[in-house]
């Protein structure tokens, strides 16, 4: 196969911050290392490819306390609910995303409620092949402690003066809009007993271009976010596999590629029903971080380690500490309504 996986994210919690303050800034979205752990934050038309009914997922990340005593915290929660459409072979996935992102000394905090829904259509009666577009939207917050900032009004003789006046004219602490993203994704399976699986998807987001300042500066709006995602999953034997995942995000002049993949071996004597599987790897952000990652799966239980290794120019102070994150997640079939019998559906 060749290497089609490449990711980009975005850039640090910090330039976040630094963007939303700037009177002719522009905001950048978060990112997570364990980005196959937030679908929806990738693309929309993502929701619904796993095997199963529902899928919960919950993501939790925190960095640079060895540079800075200020927080940098992100946390992502998703769930989706695929169901089958009459007798046919096409799926409907409905589902949405809370996103919570802390930030900096100004605690900057940011909060994101997004619903979801993507149309899963048969390409074919006999193998499975899909075409998926979803829509997420909804509204996003964003808060900001004014009396933690000092600006550089407020220096009388080298030194800080809070009681100074900060010289800003600040509107509101709060910032408030609603937001919208767009995806298609393909998903199939190949080989003899259809035991590979592959997916490629593009999205955008952002697509009313929010205003994002807190200057109330109508100049100053979210980029569009283009998102090109890849997975690839190939199955050695009845043990044995290995997961390719791989994104590319860019916004505004914001760029990263992040790829990789996993070895997974499922324990004990019956493949079929496995109650434990291991799966070992690493994953890097070009330029920025090395993320070596592990990840157990208790049947329908899941549990995701990693952790960045800085290696970006930013190492001489972080001392190659990035940050920890973990993920969890819950991934079931139910009885009533199932795509558990269906010969046909859209799964990775």
């Amino acid at each position: 196969m060749k290497n089609w996986f490449v990711y980009c994210g975005m850039r640090l919690a910090m330039i976040l911050v630094s963007c939303c303050l700037l009177h002719d800034g522009h905001a950048q979205d978060i990112h997570f290392s364990q980005f196959f752990e937030a679908p929806l934050l990738r693309n929309p038309s993502l929701a619904g490819i796993y095997e199963g009914d529902i899928r919960i997922q919950l993501v939790y990340r925190d960095q640079w306390k060895n540079i800075t005593p200020a927080s940098f915290r992100t946390a992502s929660f998703n769930t989706e609910y695929k169901m089958p459409i009459g007798k046919g072979d096409d799926f409907f996935t409905i589902g949405g995303q809370i996103l919570y992102d802390k930030a900096g000394s100004a605690g900057l905090a940011t909060t994101h409620v997004l619903p979801v829904v993507n149309y899963h259509k048969s390409l074919s009666s006999t193998h499975p092949i899909y075409l998926s577009l979803g829509f997420m939207g909804g509204y996003v917050q964003k808060k900001i402690d004014y009396s933690r900032i000092t600006t550089g009004n407020q220096y009388e003789n080298g030194n800080p003066n809070p009681t100074i006046s900060t010289g800003e004219t600040y509107m509101d602490p709060v910032l408030q809009y609603w937001d919208g993203s767009v995806g298609m994704s393909f998903n199939t399976s190949f080989g003899h007993a259809l035991q590979h699986h592959v997916f490629i998807g593009a999205a955008y987001h952002h697509l009313n271009r929010p205003k994002a300042s807190f200057y109330k500066n109508a100049s100053v709006e979210l980029y569009p976010k283009y998102v090109f995602s890849g997975g690839l999953k190939l199955t050695v034997n009845e043990f044995n596999s290995v997961t390719f995942y791989a994104d590319i995000f860019k916004q505004g002049p914001a760029q990263e590629v992040l790829g990789g993949g996993w070895f997974t071996h499922i324990l004990g004597d019956f493949p079929e029903d496995p109650e434990y599987t291991i799966h070992g790897g690493l994953f890097t952000r070009i330029g920025d971080a090395v993320i070596p990652m592990i990840k157990i799966d208790k049947r329908a239980f899941s549990m995701t380690m990693t952790y960045d290794i800085n290696i970006s120019p930013l190492k001489t102070a972080s001392q190659f500490r990035g940050g920890p994150e973990l993920g969890l997640s819950y991934r079931q079939f139910i009885e009533r309504n199932s795509s558990r019998d269906k010969v046909l559906c859209p799964r990775f």
